[in-house]
């Protein structure tokens, strides 16, 4: 079944991060991989550290190793950038989801490849029924704990070169199931934060890194461009169509020469050369108006416009909102963790994070906007509006601008 994932389809959480950092060109193949080999070897450890009669069989590991392996199978073109970025333009009603998707993917490629398996075991590997700590251990919707984030944090941080001080075998070598739950020794509270912190700190720093977020804004014009004429969109609806879907979707883009296609392969031709979006400025959406935060809009910004050579217009701006935290949005995942005291208790329990720790933030989440000129000429003007509309909605601007001797000239490196 391994030759039925797609080889060029991008892994990295923000699909283009390769762009900027250059080493991260691994794809969603050898993170499969690597999620299955960790899904079968948590399996084998809590087996091995139960009690003999703890309800895990063979069957059960072999189930959670495929879950493993398929768990992304569903996703789009530049991963996440596709999901959330890309399809909202297209798609009315329900949003779509890569987990459906890959639901539809595992019947569709065993159907269409007439492989020989388990009908229970690829019904238990798509939906649980029971046991559902064997399914969290893939995909952990309780707190988040979970081998997805322990092989791409270890393998996006060691392909970007930027260091993880998380250590997932440490994790592995001590967790129990208790109640139905994995749980935790009560000593290794901090190893858990530190899974969530840099997972934080991967989005800050690398996923959402702005130059990253200019050049997705960019794939996802050219993308939306060229919808009408390759049915990008309607591919989400037909996994016999969407299986083709995969990175490669610029290049087509790219040497087809149809006059439709023109400004779509235009806005490709920009990320190849590096003139791309210019980034402008950013500011921190302040703390106490995260819950009532409403997107700012390019039209928002062309309303704070005061005087200036330059009438900005709509297509000339583009705006990324950028949400970064532990998991669990705006509350703390850790309190949805349990631990146990030592490996002869049986009792579970949360640990409140003042009994830890003074330094773990009370606030779990951020929300950066950032502005992006989409001509370089423009970066001035835009700044300058988006500073006003800070000082008008909030009273400060952000510090992270664009320096000015850099407003008015085009970079041919823009690193």
């Amino acid at each position: 079944m391994y030759s039925c994932l797609p080889l060029t389809q991008s892994y990295l959480f923000a699909g283009l991060t390769n762009t900027v950092y250059p080493g991260a060109v691994h794809s969603r193949f050898e993170h499969s991989l690597g999620v299955y080999h960790l899904a079968g070897e948590v399996a084998y450890r809590l087996r091995a550290q139960q009690d003999p009669d703890f309800p895990v069989e063979d069957f059960d590991i072999k189930t959670v190793k495929l879950a493993g392996l398929l768990h992304d199978i569903g996703h789009g073109p530049f991963s996440h950038t596709f999901e959330r970025q890309f399809l909202p333009r297209f798609l009315s009603g329900a949003p779509w989801s890569h987990e459906d998707m890959s639901i539809s993917m595992i019947d569709y490629i065993v159907d269409k490849h007439h492989i020989d398996i388990e009908p229970e075991c690829l019904k238990k590997a798509k939906s649980p029924t029971e046991k559902q700590f064997l399914y969290d251990i893939v995909a952990n919707g309780r707190n988040g704990v979970d081998v997805d984030k322990f092989d791409y944090l270890v393998r996006d941080s060691r392909a970007c070169g930027v260091g993880c001080g998380f250590m997932f075998p440490r994790l592995m070598g001590s967790m129990r199931v208790l109640g139905d739950e994995i749980c935790y020794r009560a000593k290794d509270y901090l190893t858990v934060y530190k899974l969530f912190s840099t997972r934080a700190e991967m989005h800050r720093t690398v996923y959402t890194h702005a130059k990253v977020k200019g050049i997705e804004l960019m794939a996802v014009d050219a993308l939306s461009k060229a919808n009408e004429s390759l049915g990008i969109a309607d591919a989400v609806q037909n996994p016999g169509e969407f299986w083709k879907l995969d990175d490669t979707i610029l290049k087509r883009i790219e040497v087809d020469e149809r006059p439709e296609l023109k400004e779509a392969r235009d806005l490709v031709l920009r990320i190849r050369r590096r003139d791309i979006y210019q980034f402008c400025n950013e500011f921190a959406v302040p703390k106490e108006k995260l819950d009532h935060f409403n997107d700012v809009t390019p039209q928002d910004i062309i309303c704070s416009q005061k005087s200036s050579d330059v009438t900005l217009k709509e297509e000339d701006i583009a705006v990324s909102t950028v949400q970064i935290d532990l998991t669990r949005g705006s509350s703390n995942p850790l309190e949805s963790v349990k631990f146990f005291q030592d490996h002869d208790s049986t009792d579970k329990f949360t640990i409140p994070v003042e009994h830890i720790s003074h330094l773990i933030p009370a606030v779990c989440q951020d929300k950066i906007v950032r502005v992006y000129a989409k001509k370089p000429e423009l970066v001035e003007a835009v700044s300058q509006a988006f500073e006003n509309f800070q000082m008008t909605t909030y009273g400060v601007k952000g510090i992270l601008a664009t320096p000015e001797k850099k407003r008015n000239r085009k970079r041919l490196f823009p690193y």
